[in-house]
């Protein structure tokens, strides 16, 4: 008969034994088994491991609740099951309790620091939650106050590590708005505001035409901002959103600096020419998982979380590249084959380094509902529900240790939003 110290030794023992082996695997070790017999089921999933307690890194349980019971969503948040409902709920309950009235914030902790308010994702990922469910009035409200706010008149962004592809998707994300919500309350204040940031964007496409392949170097992520490249993920979304800023200034038949059929003939060489360069970057072998994310040359891994470059390959640049809409169906197959043959997710969830890290995780989801690939989808879905977010509030931390998850980083509303920003595809 063994004593409860001697079971503890065990158990300890064996997670440790886990921990090597998921640490040094190159594919998610349960998606097998999760996806066998068809889509993932989330009671099952739920019960592969403890589900993480998250003390003391959430708002009080009070505030969210009355936030959920005000929730008026259209439709109505119906997704066939309980807890995937109230993940989506509780994510919108978080855009209030986050932010300050208008004013935005990230997080909790080091993240509600001021210096992090104008962080773009943040706008990004609430604009697209808040219109998804048809909550457009508080999408307009933070969108116009975000504008006034966190662009400098000149078009640039008041958050000085902001990321060149940022600039292409708040475009894109006035474009959502303007499709949810239409114009009234914030089109009119906001267009020359815009307008001098997608001249922005084609003054430095002019500059880079000067260059070998044309393409835009600059920073890629907040904490590599020193880093600046040709990234493949940068310059896709400056494309698409000079894109979708020709189509809006069309739709409202306004009259920006570039018109719009010039702006869309540029963001169409700059598509065409960033997936030239992919092609002659990424190796002509595609089995090989290793996909260089720019033109320079980089280390190659030994696999997708060994570096810290490739970390935040596996958990942003790719997700971005995928959500982008430029690459061709077998590019974008390509990518997501890279996550799962190169040690890029467990349980579905985004591997950063030895933890999960699921904050860019909506971008992901928007790639593979393109792709049709809806079990992968769900996978990713139910594995950010059950194991990226708190059992008893649901709080979603940014980054989690392997279960039993716990924090290396604060709560994050952009985390707090992916179920509620891709969810809306199921219904």
């Amino acid at each position: 008969m063994t004593t409860p110290y001697v079971e503890n030794i065990w158990r300890l023992s064996e997670m440790m034994y886990h921990l090597r082996q998921w640490r040094e695997a190159r594919q998610d070790p349960y998606r097998d088994e999760l996806l066998a017999n068809g889509p993932p089921d989330l009671d099952k999933m739920a019960t592969l491991f403890e589900r993480p307690t998250i003390v003391g890194h959430g708002f009080d349980p009070d505030v969210i609740h009355g936030n959920i019971e005000r929730l008026v969503t259209c439709p109505e948040i119906n997704l066939g099951h309980p807890l995937l409902d109230l993940s989506v709920k509780t994510g919108l309950a978080h855009i209030d309790a986050t932010f300050q009235g208008d004013h935005p914030k990230y997080g909790l902790g080091y993240y509600g620091r001021n210096k992090v308010d104008g962080f773009p994702q943040i706008i990004i990922a609430v604009v697209d939650a808040l219109t998804a469910w048809g909550l457009t009035p508080r999408a307009t409200q933070l969108w116009r106050y975000w504008v006034r706010n966190m662009i400098h008149p000149d078009g640039v962004l008041t958050y000085p590590a902001a990321c060149l592809g940022e600039y292409g998707q708040l475009l894109h994300t006035a474009a959502r708005l303007e499709e949810h919500a239409g114009p009234a309350g914030w089109w009119e204040e906001s267009f020359p505001i815009l307008d001098r940031m997608a001249e922005r964007l084609l003054d430095l496409r002019r500059t880079a035409l000067a260059g070998s392949e044309g393409l835009i170097a600059g920073p890629a992520d907040e904490d590599l901002h020193s880093d600046r490249q040709r990234f493949f993920h940068t310059n896709a979304w400056v494309a698409a959103g000079l894109k979708c800023w020709a189509d809006l200034c069309e739709r409202r038949s306004a009259v920006p600096a570039t018109p719009a059929a010039k702006t869309r003939q540029i963001a169409g060489d700059l598509a065409d020419e960033t997936l030239r360069a992919i092609c002659k970057t990424w190796p002509s072998d595609p089995a090989d998982w290793w996909l260089p994310p720019c033109v320079e040359p980089v280390e190659r891994p030994r696999f997708l979380t060994d570096t810290k470059f490739s970390s935040y390959t596996n958990y942003r640049y790719y997700p971005e590249l995928l959500s982008s809409g430029i690459l061709p169906r077998d590019l974008a197959e390509r990518v997501v084959a890279t996550r799962l043959n190169g040690g890029g997710q467990f349980c579905g969830m985004t591997r950063f380094m030895d933890w999960t890290d699921n904050w860019p995780l909506a971008e992901y989801l928007d790639g593979l509902w393109r792709l049709g690939r809806k079990n992968d989808f769900l996978l990713s879905l139910y594995g950010h529900v059950v194991f990226q977010q708190d059992k008893e509030t649901l709080t979603a931390c940014e980054q989690l240790t392997f279960p039993p998850g716990q924090p290396m980083a604060p709560y994050c509303l952009v985390c707090q939003l992916a179920p509620a920003r891709a969810a809306r595809l199921l219904q």
